[in-house]
């Protein structure tokens, strides 16, 4: 069984120290005491701590999941790995591309395994998704298109609309998974283009991110994350050149998440459509932390790891550069 510390013990702190399929956690860590204490009196054997430091290398810890704000992630994701813990981190991992060069230096040293939480691939829509995708039915790709938005609640108060803390606004948020879901279909982007305007909060941080991407092969990714989304939505369409994939929907606050596959047939006008609709239960947690302890088991590099969360950055810090944010 692993033995995993989990490093900061807010909303995702928690809901990681449930989806833990073959683990015990041992160490809570949170700068509010008293919050990680609330988190290890509910997994039995654990101890509370303020110390992230001590956390990160405790010797009976094999994994450390760092669910931290986006300023503390890169730099105890470092200590962590260099003091030969596997580490789950959360995304966007760092606040810039280049606070993960030194987290990658001490993984390689030590020969830890980091893996990046870009859980959203693991929803049984993705997945679902991926198998349609690689089994050619669609033909190739040529377009994605995403919308993923929170809804109505105040956001000016918030640690994220601090840029010193989240590094960005929505672009850094919710913009990071529709990126890397992106890239997971497409694959890499060479050009670049987006806006990142604050409509409505009063922050120093973009409210919503706009990206337009496009790959060498001539794909392109039509992006949109926003905090002005009053009911929590989420889309992701996946077009091929004789398939398209409509994902709807997360689950909960988000919808009945659900895959719609319209198939196009040589001599019919309109395409053949199948539906296939998934469970309440959000277990993508729990499917990626498995397949965590695989990269563990079998030594394989974590997929998603640190240089895709670098690559997804990158696109960030390009609008924010283009922008002047």
């Amino acid at each position: 069984m692993k033995r995993v510390a989990i490093i900061g013990c807010g909303l995702i702190g928690d809901k990681r120290s449930r989806a833990l399929p073959g683990a015990a956690v041992t160490v809570c860590c949170d700068v509010n005491l008293a919050r990680a204490e609330v988190l290890a009196a509910k997994c039995p054997g654990s101890r509370a701590t303020a110390n992230w430091e001590e956390a990160a290398t405790a010797g009976d810890v094999e994994i450390v999941i760092v669910a931290t704000i986006h300023s503390e992630l890169a730099r105890i994701s470092e200590r962590a790995a260099g003091a030969g813990k596997h580490v789950l981190v959360e995304k966007p991992a760092g606040r810039r591309a280049a606070e993960l060069d030194p987290v990658i230096a001490a993984a390689e040293s030590t020969g830890v395994r980091v893996r990046v939480g870009f859980n959203h691939r693991y929803h049984p829509a993705m997945l679902k998704a991926r198998e349609i995708v690689d089994s050619g039915v669609a033909g190739p790709l040529i377009i994605v298109r995403g919308r993923y938005g929170h809804g109505g609640r105040p956001k000016d108060t918030d640690w994220r609309a601090v840029a010193e803390l989240s590094g960005g606004g929505e672009a850094i948020d919710q913009g990071m998974h529709l990126i890397d879901l992106a890239r997971w279909f497409l694959g890499d982007f060479s050009g670049v283009q987006g806006a990142v305007p604050t409509c409505f909060w009063n922050m120093e941080v973009e409210d919503n991110a706009f990206f337009l991407l496009k790959t060498e092969q001539g794909q392109f990714a039509q992006l949109h994350a926003t905090w002005t989304e009053w009911k929590n939505m989420f889309s992701l369409e996946i077009y091929g050149r004789v398939g398209k994939i409509d994902i709807a929907g997360l689950g909960g606050s988000y919808g009945e998440e659900k895959l719609t596959y319209y198939q196009m047939v040589e001599g019919q006008i309109k395409p053949d459509m199948t539906v296939f609709e998934f469970e309440k239960e959000d277990r993508s947690w729990h499917r990626e932390f498995e397949e965590f302890v695989r990269d563990i088991d079998e030594g394989r590099d974590p997929n998603p790891g640190l240089r895709d969360a670098q690559a997804a950055l990158r696109i960030v810090e390009t609008v924010y550069k283009e922008q002047g944010r």
